[in-house]
């Protein structure tokens, strides 16, 4: 199966589950083929919105249900908490509304946003608005890097399986990372 092809059949599943998880650097590969013609900008971003929406409700209600057990059996929730909890008395409908652009809180804020009892009504409609914006700009910069690689690397056909490659390598990196200092925190 070749790039194009798995790109076409599994690309917007791809970015719609792993938005639900975490999703910038899926959304910046998403982006960058829709760039180049693999797939669709506009639904890039509907996948996205959905992906991002319906997780960050999923782990606000987990939040609202179970916050406090689940937090004593996480550590390094816990160490995050306090500065989410430190922007919500200051600024609650900022954090909600920009929570999905804090890389590290992204997952872990809109728990804690349901563990603090925010209004669900107000979490859902701010949710959807930073989602929505959060979508349209993480696609499109995803996008618009393909203008940039063009602009290095000229007719890029040739190195796009490369340019995938050093993108995905690169954000399985950071999650490794990220999965590798959680443990060292434990």
């Amino acid at each position: 199966m070749s790039l194009e092809e798995l790109v076409a059949n599994y690309g917007y599943a791809a970015i719609t589950i792993g938005t639900f998880l975490e999703g910038e650097t899926i959304l910046v590969l998403g982006g960058f083929a829709a760039h180049r013609g693999f797939l669709e900008l506009p639904w890039v971003i509907v996948c996205a919105f959905l992906g991002s929406f319906v997780g960050n409700q999923t782990f606000f209600y987990i939040g609202r249900m179970n916050g406090e057990k689940m937090l004593a059996k996480r550590p390094h929730w816990k160490a995050k908490s306090g500065k989410v909890f430190a922007l919500l008395d200051r600024h609650q409908t900022g954090l909600i509304l920009g929570f999905s652009f804090l890389y590290g809180l992204r997952s872990v804020t809109p728990f804690l946003l349901g563990m603090a009892k925010v209004s669900p009504a107000k979490f859902f409609v701010f949710n959807m608005i930073g989602v929505a914006v959060w979508a349209i700009v993480v696609g499109s910069l995803g996008y618009s890097f393909g203008y940039a690689i063009e602009a290095m690397l000229g007719d890029i056909k040739h190195y796009e399986m490369g340019v995938f490659g050093v993108m995905a390598a690169v954000g399985l990196g950071f999650w490794l990372f990220r999965l590798l200092t959680k443990e060292r925190a434990r």
